[in-house]
């Protein structure tokens, strides 16, 4: 156990690995029979959905294993529950953050009291793992909406940011300076659901303004290594959003020349990502507040 990679290097081994096969993680969901029709966030056994870099963690859990169902809980919680974790079942990393305090002496002799941040990872079990759950387990939460219906609640979802959104031209995209998100028009798109899943993206890079989370990363020109992580978090906050709203994510050509930077970002940094995963929860949970309260999403 002594040589066991911390949980930064064994994360970030994972998503290198995917994207090295020039597919990332957080596309994969939206490619497999199994979860068509039903991705959504990963939940917890009392239903509150996982954040952040969990959701990617254990999508690509659901795809490697074919695990249809969202729900997931650790074996103690199986077994309050009066279930039983399969014997040989292997389960899956999540992680948190959390601190802890230590009294530093400073140069002037006294003494202060600071919060140390660190990681946390512990291992949950997919509903499919366990059995003698109660039945509500095993059955669907909710029916999947008719895809009008979820053309009408995403046109609600991004008309109440109020974003300056604009259509014309062929290109997808946000003009920071000006402050306003251009897309090509409805007609170019294969589906609604395609549009809206495009318009995700650039919201998300929406909300990088310094009126808003002031999101910079020192970028200087198009295609460095922060317009390159601006991109990843963008990405992210785009398959979090379809997730929430029950659209297709939808890969964008233009998003594999990024890749290159991505890994080269992983490799050089192993908290590369789990600083995009929280800059896309950020800015997720940014736009839903922006919407009424009675139509919250719960994150």
């Amino acid at each position: 156990m002594a040589n066991r990679p911390d949980i930064y290097t064994r994360v970030t081994a994972k998503i290198i690995a995917d994207l090295e096969t020039g597919t990332p993680t957080w596309h994969k969901p939206w490619s497999t029979d199994h979860l068509a029709g039903r991705i959504t966030r990963p939940l917890r056994h009392n239903g509150i959905a996982y954040r952040g870099l969990n959701i990617i963690l254990l999508w690509a859990a659901s795809v490697a294993q074919g695990y249809a169902h969202a729900t997931w809980m650790t074996y103690r919680q199986a077994l309050e529950l009066g279930a039983q974790v399969r014997k040989g079942a292997k389960g899956e990393l999540v992680v948190y953050a959390d601190t802890f305090r230590k009294v530093e002496t400073n140069d002037a002799d006294q003494d202060r009291e600071v919060a140390i941040p660190f990681m946390k990872g512990y291992t949950v079990f997919n509903v499919d793992q366990i059995e003698g759950l109660p039945e509500a387990f095993y059955v669907d939460p909710k029916p999947i909406p008719e895809a009008t219906e979820r053309d009408r609640q995403a046109e609600a979802f991004f008309a109440a940011t109020a974003a300056d959104i604009r259509h014309g031209g062929n290109r997808a995209y946000y003009a920071v300076e000006p402050d306003y998100v251009q897309m090509p028009p409805f007609e170019c798109f294969e589906t609604q659901e395609a549009y809206f899943a495009t318009l995700g993206h650039e919201v998300t890079h929406w909300t990088r303004h310094s009126n808003r989370l002031d999101r910079r990363f020192g970028r200087k020109r198009w295609g460095d290594e922060g317009y390159a992580q601006e991109e990843l978090v963008a990405e992210l906050g785009a398959a979090f959003l379809a997730a929430d709203l029950g659209l297709s994510l939808e890969p964008c050509a233009e998003h594999a020349a990024y890749i290159g930077h991505w890994l080269q970002g992983l490799k050089n940094d192993k908290r590369f990502i789990f600083q995009a995963a929280a800059h896309a929860q950020r800015a997720v949970d940014y736009l839903h507040e922006l919407q009424p309260k009675s139509d919250g999403v719960a994150a």
